[in-house]
């Protein structure tokens, strides 16, 4: 994937740009994002036994398995949203850079911390809903439709926790990149 001509390569880690306040968060967010991974990794191991024991189980035992698909879900669930602020860190989600090439260096930052502004808005709205979701099915009892009817916040609460760092996430990169510009930016300072 390329970042475009104006980026660094995506290394994980803390942002030099970061604001000195926000460093401490920096380096939370870093040793979280990277627990967070391997969590995403271990689900994905626990995904992909559980839907082999259930075409296994089905196939050679005539066996019923109305558990394992939503339990896979489950954990597919988690492993995507709790890995996307360690996504963001090295800045690996999709982006489509068709007019970087053609803006000059100082505009195409400003694009940058604008489209950073409204990925952290969006972002921080998704994570408010998800909590919402979340506190209605802790407090109502909500289940999934199945006849094992696990309980629903399980998958809401990784959802909610996985889009709150993300959002942190973003919040740092947003003030790092706005830092960022005001260092270049500014005369007498090397860029």
């Amino acid at each position: 994937m390329s970042h475009g001509f104006e980026m660094k390569p995506a290394v994980a880690g803390v942002d030099p740009d970061t604001p000195r306040l926000l460093l401490p968060l920096a380096r939370l967010l870093h040793t979280v994002n990277r627990a967070m991974v391997v969590l995403g990794m271990l689900a994905l191991l626990v995904a992909s036994c559980v839907l082999t024991y259930s075409v296994v189980s089905r196939y050679l035992m005539k066996a019923s398995t109305d558990w394992q698909d939503e339990a896979a879900v489950f954990c597919l669930v988690g492993a995507t949203f709790l890995c996307g602020a360690f996504v963001q860190s090295l800045r690996g989600h999709v982006g489509i850079e068709a007019i970087a090439g053609m803006l000059p260096r100082s505009l195409n930052g400003l694009r940058m911390a604008l489209v950073d502004l409204m990925c952290t808005a969006f972002c921080a709205f998704f994570s408010w809903k998800s909590w919402t979701l979340f506190h209605e099915a802790w407090m109502e009892g909500q289940t999934t439709s199945s006849s094992w009817a696990p309980p629903l916040w399980i998958p809401y609460g990784l959802m909610a926790l996985g889009m709150s760092l993300l959002s942190l996430q973003l919040l740092v990169q947003l003030a790092a990149r706005i830092n960022g510009l005001f260092k270049h930016n500014t005369p007498g300072v090397a860029a």
